[in-house]
């Protein structure tokens, strides 16, 4: 299919979806077009105020569609927590999980457990956030998490010496590269622990191409080459939708745009670097991850979800 578009989503009533970041930039865009074709919506933000202005754009737009504003603060695992406890209280399964929240390249910042921001927010707080709802996401047959990774991963290295750049010095693409990168080792390696478990829930991945959004507000070329070159964010939302959405798509998929460089253009399957897919580093990013967030993933098919890890 060389132009797949919002018309090809299918029909979504009745399900349950939660999209992070969805304030704005491609999380709006998800939003919006999973709202409109009926599924119920969870905008999962930082900012419960701008939710709300997002929250009011979708309902003039969609007048009867299903949206919910709750925060969630990716950059504070006790937050995390907090957001999983009151969504699981709210509802009975979650169909559709877009970890798309993020933050690029900004000045040296830590989360409020000490953990450099984008690895923080970026990685784990979503793997965070995936495992504590493992649990409603298994209760719903076909149930998806979409990871939203970049193309900055191709740059990326993992320094599990210097997770958190402390002895390195910080280097803001590096850590952002480092990031994104483990957003598509934790996509591949839940693939497989899923299977490996009896999880019946897809993992795929995303990324946005060259889209302009406020993601890019600390990289001082985005003012001048983003009205030239970058996307609109309705089209650079295309990819996570079509991973979110296509009947396609099968566990460990893919998909960016498909122009020059993936940069631009109509979403298609794609590839990641050997680094993505290197098992021995993706499996020790889980060790790491499970132990700084303090959420077990199941180690068999009766096994739930978002257990603390035992001394």
């Amino acid at each position: 299919m060389s132009k797949w578009t919002h018309a090809q989503i299918p029909d979504q009533a009745g399900k349950q979806a939660v999209v992070t970041g969805s304030n704005s930039g491609i999380g709006f865009e998800a939003a919006r077009a999973l709202a409109g074709r009926g599924a119920a919506v969870v905008l999962a933000c930082r900012s419960e105020a701008k939710a709300a202005q997002a929250k009011a754009r979708i309902l003039s737009e969609h007048p009867g569609a299903s949206v919910q504003v709750m925060a969630l603060d990716l950059a504070d695992l006790d937050q995390v927590r907090g957001f999983a406890a009151a969504l699981a209280d709210r509802v009975e399964h979650v169909d559709l999980l877009v970890n798309n929240a993020g933050v690029m390249m900004p000045p040296a910042s830590k989360t409020k457990q000490g953990f450099e921001l984008q690895f923080g927010v970026n990685h784990l707080g979503h793997f965070a956030l995936t495992g504590l709802l493992l649990e409603r996401l298994q209760a719903r047959p076909g149930a998806r998490v979409v990871n939203v990774s970049s193309q900055a991963h191709r740059s990326g290295r993992m320094n599990f010496e210097d997770l958190d750049f402390e002895v390195r010095g910080y280097d803001r693409m590096g850590a952002y590269g480092q990031s994104k990168l483990a957003n598509l080792l934790f996509t591949f390696e839940a693939q497989r622990r899923f299977a490996a478990a009896g999880v019946g829930v897809l993992v795929a991945a995303a990324h946005p191409g060259w889209t302009r959004t406020n993601l890019q507000q600390h990289w001082g070329l985005a003012d001048l080459l983003n009205p030239l070159l970058g996307m609109a964010p309705a089209k650079g939302a295309l990819p996570t939708l079509r991973a979110a959405t296509d009947p396609e798509v099968r566990s460990g998929d893919y998909y960016g745009p498909r122009g020059l460089y993936q940069m631009w253009g109509y979403p298609k399957k794609v590839g990641a670097t050997k680094a993505a897919r290197s098992e021995a580093d993706a499996a020790r990013l889980w060790e790491v991850s499970e132990l700084r967030t303090g959420v077990r993933y199941p180690a068999g098919p009766a096994a739930l979800a978002g257990a603390p890890l035992t001394e």
